[in-house]
């Protein structure tokens, strides 16, 4: 049965990376394994090597008990190699390994115990003159030990490899077992309603952190657009409840009289509340489109000094139609990366929004200025301003200020204005004019 924790991602990646370490870890055993022997076999068979024409230069300078004497010697030290001397025919002279019927050159050798298995011992025979026969050899049990005390260290370092990983992998598989448990479990509070649930953040800066609050982030959005839309659902039954009942009465008011003049009178007005209502609804499908961010992908540059003299050519006359005036401050180029046809809208909302909530005489400045922070479209006027506690609020989807009660709008116009900006990255700040209301729509510099 497998362990709950080993059955997540995590713990099967852990798992097999501890696989992965403990084979890259046999595999360097293996080859260092052979390495060493290689290099040990090598090292004894020139130390034999060495001896062995040693000797046979001591038999050829001191002759036969030169030689003698020196194989007695040398057998006689202890951890020496084996040595052997045998005369013609095969007689043992001196030597463990006088006695040994071995060919000329390398060959292997049992020497019998008296107890366990015979020692072996490689050694190399050289024919000296005169018929006698020099045997030198080193016991293969040396590197065999060596052998078993490697493979003994590579195992207990597989051991130890294996049993840290698992033990990591399932430390690691636990802890993010619970973030994850922490991820769903936000989720589903989130699907059974508690909107206001977030995933923790632990501060550890790593994968999973920067997923909760991407993940917070998102949360934090949907809140918000949810929180709009029960707002612009209570504002819209707030504010169409009047224009409703009007439409009412004044339908029932065609419907009782008998004056075709009332009937004609009562339609008409019935029929510029339907009007209202419609271009109400208009612009809440306005703003939703503009929020959604469709257009973007249609960005171009925008020169913000032409837009701004196009929409003050334009909206100059009815401005002095209404006792305003309406001028445009001209500057040089000020580029930004946007939809001209929305830009353009939401500078006509800010500058009707200025001549609706001035008083005759007032004057109505339009003007676009590029800095190094980036470039500012402004529209001021020198009317009663806005209080500094209402600012923000002005913003909000059929907001008023209850002395623009009495004047034509749906309320909608700085709302879409504020969408555009936020489309384009760009925020608009309400300040004192001195007197009046500047408002700036400051746009992020040009990359």
């Amino acid at each position: 049965m497998r362990l709950p924790a080993f059955r997540s991602t995590g713990g099967r990646l852990a798992a097999a990376y501890t696989a992965v370490f403990a084979l890259a870890v046999a595999a360097l055993g293996v080859v260092l394994l052979l390495a060493t022997r290689s290099a040990l076999s090598e090292q004894f068979d020139s130390q034999v090597r060495a001896e062995a024409a040693a000797l046979t230069q001591e038999y050829r300078t001191e002759g036969l008990e030169g030689v003698l004497q020196a194989v007695r010697e040398r057998d006689l030290t202890p951890g020496a190699l084996n040595y052997g001397l045998a005369g013609p025919g095969g007689r043992p002279l001196a030597g463990r390994l006088a006695g040994a019927k071995a060919p000329d050159g390398w060959s292997l050798f049992h020497i019998p115990r008296a107890e366990g298995r015979p020692e072996t011992v490689r050694l190399l025979t050289v024919a000296l003159p005169d018929g006698y026969r020099l045997m030198v050899g080193d016991d293969v049990d040396r590197i065999e030990a060596l052998d078993s005390v490697m493979l003994r260290g590579f195992a207990l370092a597989l051991a130890g490899v294996v049993l840290i990983g698992g033990a990591g992998g399932y430390a690691l598989s636990r802890d993010l077992r619970r973030r994850y448990a922490a991820i769903s479990g936000t989720a589903e509070a989130i699907i059974d309603g508690d909107l206001a649930r977030r995933v923790p953040v632990r501060g550890k800066e790593d994968d999973l952190d920067r997923l909760a609050l991407t993940f917070n982030r998102m949360l934090d959005r949907l809140a918000e657009l949810m929180e709009s839309l029960r707002q612009v659902s209570s504002d819209i039954a707030h504010d169409l409840r009047t224009p409703l009942t009007r439409l009412r009465q004044r339908l029932e008011a065609a419907q009782r009289s008998a004056d075709p003049a009332e009937r004609a009178a009562a339609i008409d007005g019935g029929l510029a509340d339907l009007d209202a209502m419609l271009e109400t609804f208009a612009g809440i499908l306005r703003i939703a489109e503009i929020e959604r961010g469709a257009r973007r992908a249609g960005f171009r540059p925008v020169d913000l000094s032409a837009t701004a003299r196009m929409v003050v050519e334009t909206f100059a006359p009815s401005a002095e139609e209404g006792g305003r005036t309406l001028v445009h401050q001209p500057g040089g180029a000020a580029l930004v990366e946007g939809d001209a046809e929305l830009i353009a809208q939401m500078l006509v909302n800010l500058v009707e929004n200025g001549l609706r909530h001035t008083p005759a005489g007032s004057t109505v400045r339009v003007a676009a200025m590029a800095g190094a922070s980036g470039v500012v479209l402004r529209v001021s006027d020198d009317g009663p301003g806005v209080p500094e506690s209402e600012r923000e609020r002005v913003f909000g989807r059929f907001y008023r200020l209850e002395r623009s009660r009495s004047t034509p709008g749906s309320g909608l116009g700085l709302p879409l204005a504020a969408a555009v900006a936020k489309l384009h990255g760009a925020e608009i700040v309400l300040s004192d004019a001195g007197p009046g209301l500047a408002a700036d729509v400051r746009f992020p510099p040009v990359d």
